[in-house]
């Protein structure tokens, strides 16, 4: 839709306070419409020695007509068959290069007229940046040279963003990158009559997949997925693009540290009609810069024979990656339990290092006694090695010694447990300029961040010293209370320079050069203004309260502005939560968030309707509790909602600010689920919003969220887990939202009209919303505009 249609077409829509005319886009109240489409402030990026600051624009919403371009559902992808890239994208619109010590802004000569740009990425010495620009026919490649402040266009052919990563900077001068060896205007076209059937078979051999959508189907969508994501990769120096190697349908390729190998993964037939493109058959290989094949690693199966469960994995090589504190080697690991997490044995995994020339035989660097998730080099003595087990929601790191080979475990902890999250250590750029570990004190001790910062007190981000002699994280910063900031890159680790993100509740996030040991020192880097004029007065509360059998929780609680609860009395009431699993309540009790944090908003937010006079109870805690060791969480999965909701309407009646018969619960996804469960389950409220959720269990068969039990190893779980079997019983009004091309794994759009249609045929108050074009999240601008005329139309004729 061009601009000016658009601007047309809204213009004659009023902004309605009642139902119009069905199958036609609404707007809903102006006050809320303003929110939506206020601009979003830019993504801010800086160079690694603080000269300069990238601002990158972005656009808020694309029209339906942009959403409704060619689309080609195919191999788990969802590809623009026009430019050979993702349909789905949100492009960088402006970029603004400013020079930090003056302030200057930078004019860019060069630049496409209609930016769209993606994978923005400095070159090894920080002199040049580049980016791919979205055309409708194509995607280019551009480099901006700093020096000259110009902007190049240097593709020999279009670029192929089909799989993977597009390009990577090999030095200051060179970039690898891979372009399309066809045009989309030789696509195979689909015969009229198919050559046969379309077969499949399985002859005895378990293939437990999740329910993934938008996967090949047929003989003609293996040709189209060879046609679109064959690549050829291609070097670019000084002016010049040279190919290198063969085609191959590479999902990624990466560079040795050292710049004089290449490590790829390509696709290999036979392709799956089980799994998407990155579970098909992989051949691993090495290269040289010439495009020969140095060795070939190994030949990976395809995914839909891995074992379920979550800690389970195929047993073939895995994690294939560079070691980035030396030049050329390549590390992996290898299960020692033939992939099943659950079989007795004293290590799980064993992680290999195969270093250049590549002739002679891996060598084993370390065992893991429970399931490899990855290392972070640091330098020949000091690595970070980390195990995770999903199904126990624990994670252990160690520091490996590559110097004697020795393993030390480091902390263990609870994924659940934010308290104890030391944070993540910073990196430095080493020798090869390659990203490692950044030591301070001698070597003694690890600098470590943590942008979060989970404490009793809400979320205040820290920066550390990890001692790696007394495992004690010393923290050397904090945020203070009022504020909430966080460190988004070290500049200095010896001076302590970070480049942070500070906002307040009615600050908008800025950034900062900040000089943790001479705060005098410290730089404003921005001055963003706020863009929602509309949400200064709303209040927003941190709040705490318990269910019934002692657990703790909490929720953001926002009042319309100029709300006086003994002058006004108890309000109407929305309640947005999305449940999470827990396996221990001191876990599930544990304060998230910030009520420091400035209000963003998105589409999905339920936070517009504080502007109407509603308090909005937002991020309310819905903790699934393990009760005991021989028990999982979900096996009184509606009962804890029943407690979870209880305790959140108990304590806003308590409060005096809500009304406790005008409640309304709503959720996206997971949160739709919950949704329909406690409308089917509870009396609490008089009306629910459930978007895109997954309600009949069956569907996903193999297991959903964190339950990795298949139903048929617990049929009533998922029988009594599913809100369509209780369809006769949702009583309340619901108003279902889908987006008719749902992508996500086990939301298919058919959950929504099937729980529709059960509704209608038991008599249900229901109203169920088609979004065109839309998938899991929303993105449209008429559509998300329709959506929050919908839920406020909803919650004025139900609850208010």
């Amino acid at each position: 839709m061009k601009k000016s249609f658009l601007i047309v077409a809204l213009s004659v829509l009023s902004f309605s306070t009642s139902y119009a005319q069905d199958d036609a886009y609404q707007l809903p109240p102006k006050a809320i419409a303003d929110l939506l489409l206020a601009k979003p402030t830019p993504l801010v990026r800086i160079d690694s020695k603080a000269e300069y600051l990238l601002l990158l624009g972005r656009n808020s919403y694309p029209t339906v007509e942009e959403l409704g371009q060619p689309e080609m559902k195919i191999a788990g992808l969802r590809l623009n068959p026009l430019n050979f890239s993702p349909s789905r994208q949100s492009p960088i619109s402006s970029i603004t290069l400013q020079t930090i010590r003056t302030g200057a802004k930078v004019e860019i000569v060069g630049l496409p007229k209609n930016l769209a740009a993606g994978s923005i990425a400095w070159n090894p010495s920080e002199t040049k940046i580049a980016f791919a620009q979205t055309e409708v026919n194509g995607v280019d490649l551009y480099v901006i040279d700093i020096a000259s402040k110009k902007a190049t266009r240097v593709n020999s052919s279009p670029l192929n963003q089909v799989l993977g990563n597009a390009f990577t900077w090999v030095d200051d001068q060179t970039i690898l990158y891979k372009v399309t060896t066809h045009e989309a205007a030789g696509a195979p076209k689909r015969p009229i009559t198919p050559k046969g059937p379309t077969i499949q078979q399985n002859v005895g051999k378990a293939a437990p997949r999740p329910t993934f959508q938008d996967l090949i189907k047929s003989p003609y969508d293996e040709s189209l997925f060879s046609y679109y994501a064959e690549a050829q990769l291609v070097v670019y120096k000084n002016g010049v693009n040279k190919k290198i190697g063969e085609p191959a349908l590479y999902n990624s390729f990466q560079l040795s540290p050292d710049r004089k190998y290449i490590l790829t993964r390509s696709v290999a037939k036979p392709f799956s009609y089980a799994v998407p493109a990155y579970g098909f058959p992989t051949a691993v290989k090495i290269l040289d810069l010439d495009g020969k094949t140095i060795k070939e690693i190994a030949k990976l199966p395809s995914a839909e024979s891995a074992p379920a469960g979550n800690d389970n994995v195929q047993n073939v090589p895995r994690g294939f990656d560079w070691r980035d504190d030396e030049p050329a080697s390549l590390v992996y690991a290898m299960p020692l339990d033939s992939g099943y997490i659950k079989k007795q044995v004293e290590f799980h995994d064993a992680v290999y290092s195969l270093s250049a020339p590549f002739t002679q035989e891996a060598k084993e660097l370390f065992k893991t006694k429970t399931r490899y998730a990855g290392v972070i080099w640091g330098n020949s003595k000091v690595a970070l090695v980390t195990e995770v087990l999903r199904g126990k929601q624990t994670s252990k790191v160690s520091r490996y010694s590559a110097a004697d080979g020795t393993m030390e475990v480091l902390y263990e902890r609870n994924l659940t447990d934010a308290y104890k999250n030391p944070g993540s250590p910073v990196l430095m750029k080493n020798a090869l300029g390659r990203e490692v570990i950044q030591m301070t004190d001698n070597g003694t001790k690890i600098l470590m961040n943590n942008p979060v910062g989970s404490s009793d007190q809400g979320d205040l981000p820290f920066i550390s010293k990890f001692d790696l002699a007394t495992k004690k994280n010393e923290i050397i910063w904090r945020a203070k209370p009022g504020y909430f900031e966080q460190v988004e890159e070290v500049i200095d680790a010896d001076k302590l320079i970070v480049l942070s993100r500070k906002e307040s509740q009615t600050e908008v996030p800025n950034y900062f050069i900040k000089h943790l040991l001479n705060p005098s020192q410290d730089k404003a880097l921005t001055q963003f203004e706020n863009p929602y004029p509309n949400l200064v007065g709303i209040t927003k509360e941190k709040i705490k309260y318990k269910r019934a059998d002692g657990v703790d929780l909490t929720g953001d609680l926002y009042l319309p502005k100029g709300y006086n609860k003994e002058k006004d009395g108890p309000l109407p009431v929305l309640i947005w939560a999305y449940p999470r699993e827990f396996n221990s309540a001191a876990d599930a009790a544990q304060v998230r968030g910030s009520k420091d944090r400035f209000t963003v908003l998105s589409w999905a937010s339920p936070i517009y309707y504080a502007t109407q006079g509603y308090a909005i109870l937002d991020n309310a805690e819905m903790p699934i509790v393990s009760t005991d060791a021989s028990k999982k969480p979900n096996d009184n999965f509606v009962d804890q909602l029943r407690l979870n909701a209880s305790a959140a309407i108990d304590h806003l009646v308590q409060l005096g600010v809500g009304d406790r018969k005008r409640m309304a619960v709503g959720g996206h996804s997971y949160g739709a689920f919950m949704t329909a469960n406690l409308l089917a389950h509870t009396d609490l409220f008089k009306a629910g919003i459930a978007r895109s959720g997954a309600y009949n269990r069956t569907l996903t068969p193999f297991g959903f969220q964190n339950e990795d039990r298949t139903y048929w190893q617990a049929p009533q779980l998922y029988y009594e887990m599913s809100p369509f079997s209780y369809a006769d019983k949702i009583k309340e009004p619901i108003l279902l939202v889908h987006g008719e091309q749902d992508d996500n794994t086990g939301t298919f759009p058919i959950n929504s009209e099937r729980l529709y249609a059960a509704l209608k045929g038991n008599g249900g108050t229901t109203r169920f919303v088609y979004l065109p074009y839309e998938a899991h999240s929303y993105r449209g601008k008429e559509n998300v505009l329709h959506l929050l005329w919908e839920q406020f139309q909803w919650l004025e004729k139900y609850v208010k």
